[in-house]
């Protein structure tokens, strides 16, 4: 019986490319790959690419440099370019790097197992089209192997909102939703396999309107029927628009046990000027208001956020408009990036903020980010929180988790095993973790 071959995938970005590169392996392990931790010692190589981050495609480009001495010893070595930068560059990728076998892009990659057939006949393999078909059918169900206590679900893919900074329309394409019953055969699949935490995936996830047996259902109702599913007890999902937040959205999470006290709910910016050059079509008002209706509904839940400073034509008071949205949001966590050009977006062309300024924003943000922050993890000592446990911790005896609120926390107990959730009263606070004892 000959050895299987063996995949190596690097994964860049966002969940749901987490999410794809476990497709892509599943995919793969039908022509006989295993996955392995080393490119020294890979029959294929995959790059799951990400095109969000600044001169996303240059790094993939010196990412594959490393490649050349790895080549020229292994020459029956395939190497592939997948995700948001192989849809933006296509045949680019072939041109400046010949030593790729394959670009394959995020709509596509149930076409792997063709693909790589025909690299093995010594064939070239593009497919950045947006097909028809339904990929996630495409593909093979998942082997039932045991898995971790937590799992991601992509539920919804593409973007119809066009912000003026972002690539996602142009590389994932419209936004599509998976159908209802394809979603929950797929969370029962996991739960059986030992998963008790599923985070729904889309790049507007609360835009979810998929069939169901009567209609089309939004992410609220397709929450209520996830909720039905014994041996599931957590769900999260990332990322929002505050303009599909929904009633029944904000309901909810007041009403829904199993949905955690956590909202990612991406603003970017606290000027209206900037929000509306952004295409963000809302308002800092209409946001914070909207912020008030989803405590009202949950009074513990913990914001998150995301914010980009230096976007063309922002002015001191702009960014001061940030920095005073932040101070009255308080979020438990926020992301903060500086604009970086995007070719092919609105943005890309107008007037561009001095770097030097621009750095100095951002280091602002994150100090009064990080400080909110810290605040926030800190009035946890004291309280009773529920943690699902996911690994051994770095010490012996000690297992570390995630509370409902999505804080790291780590008990010194060698009483508990990976998948127990167990009530844990927080005793401490550290730079990014909280350190409990079992309740």
């Amino acid at each position: 019986m000959s050895e299987p071959k063996k995949l190596f995938i690097k994964t860049y970005g966002c969940q749901m490319n987490v999410y794809d590169s476990e497709r892509m392996a599943e995919a793969l392990g039908g022509q006989g790959y295993v996955e392995t931790q080393s490119a020294d010692d890979a029959d294929m190589i995959l790059l799951n690419t990400c095109h969000i981050r600044e001169k996303a495609a240059e790094k993939v480009y010196s990412e594959l440099g490393r490649f050349k001495g790895l080549k020229a010893e292994k020459p029956d070595l395939k190497i592939g370019v997948a995700g948001c930068v192989a849809q933006a560059e296509g045949e680019e990728i072939m041109r400046r790097q010949p030593l790729v076998d394959l670009v394959v892009g995020p709509q596509s990659y149930h076409r792997l197992p063709e693909m790589e057939a025909k690299t093995r006949q010594g064939a070239k393999a593009l497919d950045t089209d947006f097909p028809e078909e339904d990929k996630f059918e495409q593909l093979k169900r998942r082997p039932k192997a045991k898995r971790g206590p937590t799992a991601f679900l992509t539920v919804q893919e593409g973007c119809d909102k066009f912000c003026a900074f972002c690539v996602v329309p142009y590389t994932r394409g419209a936004e599509v939703s998976r159908p209802v019953d394809r979603i929950l055969s797929e969370a029962r699949d996991l739960v059986e396999r030992g998963v008790r935490e599923i985070t729904l995936l889309g790049q507007n996830v609360n835009a979810y309107h998929g069939a169901g047996p009567t209609g089309d259902m939004t992410l609220a109702q397709l929450i209520w029927q996830l909720d039905k599913i014994d041996g599931l007890e957590r769900i999260r999902f990332t990322t929002s628009h505050p303009n599909d937040m929904g009633d029944d959205l904000i309901e909810a999470h007041g009403t829904c046990d199993k949905l955690m006290p956590y909202l990612h709910l991406p603003v970017q910016s606290g000027s209206d000027k900037i929000l509306k050059r952004m295409n963000r079509s809302h308002t800092a008002e209409s946001y914070l208001r909207l912020i008030e209706r989803i405590r009202a509904a949950r009074p513990d839940i913990l914001m998150s956020g995301d914010f980009i400073v230096g976007f063309p034509e922002e002015s001191e008071a702009d960014f001061q408009a940030t920095l005073d949205l932040v101070e009255e949001v308080r979020y438990g966590y926020a992301y903060s990036f500086k604009y970086s050009t995007r070719p092919g977006t609105p943005a890309a062309e107008r007037p561009q903020v001095d770097p030097t300024e621009a750095d100095d924003r951002l280091q602002r943000l994150q100090a009064l980010i990080t400080r909110d922050q810290r605040s926030v993890q800190d009035s946890m000592v004291g309280r009773e929180v529920k943690v699902l446990f996911e690994k051994p911790g770095r010490l012996p005896g000690q297992m570390g988790g995630k509370s409902d609120y999505l804080h790291a926390v780590h008990v010194d107990d060698a009483d508990v095993e990976v998948g127990d959730l167990r009530r844990v009263r927080i005793v401490d606070s550290a730079a990014n973790s909280l350190r409990g004892v079992l309740a």
